[in-house]
Formats: C-alpha cells, sequence, structure tokens
C-alpha cells in the first residue's frame, strides 16, 4: 500500500486538513459526556432547569460545530481519495500502454482490466475512510479512556483492559484475512476472463447451441467465488461480535463498579453516566474502526495486485541512443539467422529466417495456418522480439530505431477488423489525426470503401457502434485498410485484411493498391493464392520456415507446398 502513497504528493493539503477537521469533531465529542454528568448531577438533581437549558444549548453547539467539522473532513477526504484513484488509474492505463504483445498475454487482458477498475475503486474507498477514521476512531477510542480517568482511576481501569484486548482481536482477524482476499480478487479475474469471452463470443455460443454449457461453466466460476468471498467474510464477521462482547462485558462491570461508588458517595450518578457513554462512544468507535479494518485488508490485496503491474517492466524499450526512423527513401527489409518463439513456449514459431526485401517492393507471404505468417510480420515493428539473429531496416538494426518513430512509418491491418465506437471520419484520422477529407476520401477510394461512405446518410459522419457490429466483416476489412493507407506508411503490411471481401472486390483492391505511386515496401499476407500472385515475390512458409521464396511463376515450378495451395484454389471440380 505504501508504494501507491507517492500518488497523494498533489493532495497533501487535503490529507491534512481532513483528519484535523476529524479529529476537531471528536474532541467536541469528548467533551458530551462530561456536559451530560453535569446535567444529571447539577440540573435533574437539582431541578435547576435554567442549568440544564444552559448546558443543553452549549451541546447543539458543539453538535453543529461537530457537523461543520464533519462535513469539511468529508468533502476534503473524498477530493483526496478520487484524485489519488485518478491519478493511480491514468498512470496505471499510460504503463499497461508501454507493455508489449508478450506483456500482456503473460498477465491477461480480463487481469488488467479488473485491477484497472475494481482494485483501484477498492483502494480509493480505503483512502476516503482512512483519512476520515483512521486517526479519529483511535482517538475516540483513547480519548474516551484518558477522559474516563478524569471522573475515576479505579473505574477507568476497565478500559485499560478493555481496549489492548479489542486491539489483539482486529488486528489478529486483520492479518488472517489480507491472503483470503488476494485469494478473492484472483478469482474476480477468471470470473471476469469468462465473462469477457462469453460476451465478445455471444454469436460462436449461440451458433452452436452451448449456452447451456456456458452458463454451468460461469454459474462453478461464480460459486467459487462465492464460497471464497463467503469464507472471508464469516472471519471478518467475527469482529462486530467479538468487539460487542468485550465492550458489554465491560459496561457490565462499569455499572457494577459505579453501583457500588455511588452507594458509597465516591460517584455520583451522572458521572456513572458518564463513564458508560465513554464506552458506548468506544463501542460505535470500534465498529467503525472493524469497517474500516475490513476495507483496508480488501485494499491493502488489491494495493499488491496494481503494485505488480506497476512494478511490471516492459520487455520491450528503446535502445540508449535510439535511432528516428527516417525511410522517405523507401525501406528495405532483411532477416539474418532469424528464431523466435513464444513465451512460454519450448518450440520455434519461426525458425532460422533469412531473406531480403528490396525498397519499394511487394511481398507476398502465404503458407498453411499455423505456418508461422502473422508472427512473421509482428517482428518488424516490434510487437514482439526475435529470440536469435537480427532484423535490418535500411541496414540498421530494428532495435536500434525508437518505437515511436518505427512504428510510425509502419501501418499494419492485423487479422481482426478492430473499429472503435465514433463516426467513420474518427475511426479514419487514427492514421492521421490532421488528414483532410480529401485525404480520407482518397483512402476510402484506394481501399473500396467509397461506396460504402457515399451509401450512408452522414457520410463520414456516420457513427460506427462498438467494434464495428453495425458494419459487414468485409466493410470494416475495407475501413481498417483505409485507416492504414491515410497513415501513408512506408511500410504497409496486410495480415489476411481481405478475407472477408468477395473475389471482385479483392480484385479491385489490389489493383488499387498496385497503381499507387507513393515509395512503400508493402508486405501481403493471403490465404489466397490469387491475392498474392501479383506480387513482385512471395515468401512461402510451412512450420515456421521458408519453403521457397520467387515470384509466382518461378514458385509453380519449384515449390511443390505454393503449386499445391495454387491448383487447390484455382482447378475446377472434377478437372
Amino acid at each position: 500500500m505504501g508504494y501507491l502513497l507517492k500518488y497523494l504528493k498533489n493532495y497533501v493539503k487535503e490529507c491534512i486538513i481532513s483528519p484535523l477537521f476529524k479529529l476537531l469533531e471528536a474532541s467536541f465529542e469528548l467533551i458530551v459526556p462530561l456536559i451530560m454528568a453535569q446535567i444529571v448531577d447539577k440540573g435533574i438533581i437539582a431541578e435547576d432547569n435554567s442549568f440544564i437549558f444552559q448546558r443543553g444549548g452549549i451541546l447543539v453547539l458543539l453538535a453543529a460545530v461537530g457537523l461543520t467539522c464533519s462535513l469539511i473532513a468529508q468533502y476534503f477526504a473524498a477530493k483526496a481519495a478520487v484524485g489519488f484513484a485518478t491519478d493511480m488509474r491514468s498512470h496505471l492505463f499510460r504503463h499497461i500502454n508501454t507493455f508489449s504483445y508478450y506483456e500482456i498475454d503473460k498477465i491477461g487482458t480480463s487481469t488488467l482490466i479488473t485491477r484497472i477498475t475494481n482494485d483501484v475503486n477498492q483502494v480509493q474507498t480505503c483512502v476516503n475512510l482512512v483519512l476520515r477514521l483512521f486517526l479519529r476512531s483511535p482517538f475516540i477510542v483513547f480519548g474516551a479512556m484518558i477522559m474516563a480517568f478524569t471522573v475515576n482511576v479505579k473505574a477507568a481501569l476497565v478500559f485499560v483492559v478493555a481496549i489492548p484486548l479489542l486491539s489483539v482481536v482486529v488486528f489478529g482477524i486483520m492479518l488472517s484475512t489480507v491472503p483470503l482476499y488476494k485469494k478473492v480478487q484472483g478469482k474476480l479475474d477468471l470470473l471476469l476472463l469468462k465473462t469477457r469471452e462469453n460476451l465478445t463470443g455471444v454469436r460462436q455460443i449461440r451458433a452452436f447451441c452451448r449456452q447451456d454449457e456456458e452458463i454451468k461453466s460461469y454459474n462453478d466460476e461464480s460459486e467459487t467465488l462465492f464460497h471464497l468471498q463467503t469464507f472471508a467474510g464469516k472471519i471478518s464477521a467475527i469482529l462486530n461480535p467479538l468487539t460487542y462482547i468485550i465492550v458489554n462485558v465491560s459496561l457490565i462491570i462499569i455499572l457494577w463498579i459505579g453501583g457500588e461508588k455511588v452507594d458509597t458517595g465516591i460517584l455520583t450518578k451522572g458521572e456513572v453516566i458518564a463513564l458508560v457513554n465513554y464506552m458506548s462512544q468506544i463501542l460505535v468507535e470500534l465498529v467503525k474502526l472493524v469497517n474500516l479494518i475490513i476495507t483496508f485488508t480488501k485494499s491493502i490485496a488489491c494495493a499488491d495486485r496494481i503494485k505488480e503491474i506497476l512494478l511490471e517492466e516492459p520487455s520491450i524499450k528503446n535502445s540508449v541512443n535510439a535511432i528516428n526512423a527516417d525511410f522517405n527513401s523507401g525501406v528495405s527489409i532483411e532477416f539474418k539467422n532469424v528464431s523466435f518463439s513464444y513465451p512460454k513456449s519450448n518450440e520455434h514459431a519461426l525458425s532460422n529466417l533469412n531473406f531480403c526485401i528490396n525498397a519499394n517492393e511487394t511481398i507476398g507471404i502465404i503458407g498453411g495456418t499455423g505456418s508461422g505468417k502473422t508472427s512473421l510480420v509482428h517482428l518488424i515493428p516490434r510487437f514482439y522480439d526475435i529470440s536469435e539473429g537480427e532484423i535490418l531496416i535500411n541496414g540498421a538494426n530494428v532495435k536500434d530505431y525508437s518505437l515511436t518513430s518505427l512504428r510510425q512509418n509502419v501501418g499494419v491491418v492485423l487479422q481482426h477488423a478492430n473499429l472503435f465506437k465514433g463516426s467513420i471520419r474518427e475511426n479514419l484520422q487514427w492514421g492521421n489525426e490532421f488528414a483532410s477529407d480529401e485525404q480520407l476520401m482518397e483512402a476510402l477510394t484506394i481501399s473500396q470503401a467509397k461506396e460504402i461512405v457515399d451509401g450512408k446518410q452522414n457520410g463520414l459522419d456516420f457513427e460506427i457502434s462498438q467494434d464495428g457490429q453495425n458494419l459487414s466483416g468485409g466493410q470494416k476489412q475495407r475501413f481498417t485498410i483505409a485507416r492504414a493507407l491515410v497513415k501513408n506508411p512506408s511500410i504497409l503490411i496486410l495480415d489476411d485484411s481481405s478475407s472477408a471481401l468477395d473475389y471482385a472486390t479483392d480484385a479491385k483492391l489490389r489493383k488499387a493498391l498496385s497503381d499507387i505511386k507513393t515509395k512503400r515496401t508493402t508486405i501481403i499476407i493471403s490465404q489466397r493464392a490469387a491475392s498474392v500472385a501479383g506480387a513482385d515475390r512471395i515468401i512461402v512458409l510451412d512450420d515456421g520456415a521458408i519453403v521457397g521464396f520467387d515470384n509466382h511463376d518461378n514458385l509453380l515450378k519449384s515449390c511443390d507446398i505454393y503449386r499445391e495451395i495454387y491448383e487447390s484454389q484455382t482447378k475446377k471440380k472434377g478437372a
């Protein structure tokens, strides 16, 4: 928890004012039992109404001042807690965005979502309560004990025994529940993962009639979380009854001792009432403190989980003397003895790749499912780092370029066409936020998406729903291609980005791309031989290794795998 306190540095004033006003409120509250004792002893017994009204007025004044102090404390505590959570969440989000694919794969998307939402909210609640109660409750507890000594020393010894006993109970249960709440948050991660998978894959689940199985699986995860939360809650729930038992036994002892001393004239009735009130104050504050301890316990677990993410260093960083990528004259790419394996995998996804792509050349990549096509192109913008060998861009190692300048010069259209909620214009301007409507329309024309925009009533202002749910698969793919073209990158990577297009539209797209006069190195991944046949050269991959690298005609003669793919897609059945 201490690691995260740095996010409170901008709220030092609030962190001082809030507890200070809470202590002022508590000070006024400790005076109340003494005034009540005076009202009983000097007002009620003596039947002095003026004295009763005078002391009653003081109580009203104390209540008004206490309320004012409490409201001020609440305001500054809330301001500090919300600001603390905002700064921490923003930093956490920025830090997560520095992660490479490796860290995201290792930690998991659902876990990251839980930690940036639920965990941060838990810590925010804890900060709010701590600022209000962490000093106030102990101050009332020990203040009540001290005030009790001013009334009667022997009777106050009950407080000396009760308070340490209560402390042992509270902190003992807190220490035993911290690891349990860590497990609860871990199970919450799994439940969120299951929820996310079901919501994103709802069409597939219904298509395969898997609703009942998925509901059962979700219920199992939810049931596990429920039992774990219940077990932790039961231990935490012991706090209230134990504190009530200790305090109520103490009250009985005080009344017993007080009653004897009233009979002997050592104590007055008002002083006994004051002692009872002080013990009641302790009871109320301990209930608050118990709730604070429970919240604090949960927050410690959440804070540790947030700290884990903040301490996770991205595996892909800029080198010490990183250079800016300047690819205006064209881009050549060379792979030298490159091998790559995914995290926690003992086998290479790519093995000993050696090839060179000339500047402004169009390269096709084809191969069977799992042959490593996507893995290969992910190495160029350093989404992953290679395991062995080196990748050279214009003669310099890809690791020598700054990540920002490198990726600014690479346009990638991934297999899954992902669009964001917003207008068509806003989505396209991800490639270039200053792009004019003319530039957007030019990119839409090349990607064969202009007709889609022309058919929408609002044109470029047509609102796309989350993940483009109000568009077809082919429409989404064309918009993602347009988005990459708006960026005007020096390296354009199309990763199976036309798989949802019909053959006629795919052919128009390929022709439009080939007609572009801009100096650009283009890499096209496709399962269709026709989509890569027009490339200058084609890389044929099989099980992570290159088995062919030549133009279409020569590969038909020299590469059996390429010839099989081509013939399987072009020959008619029965021919």
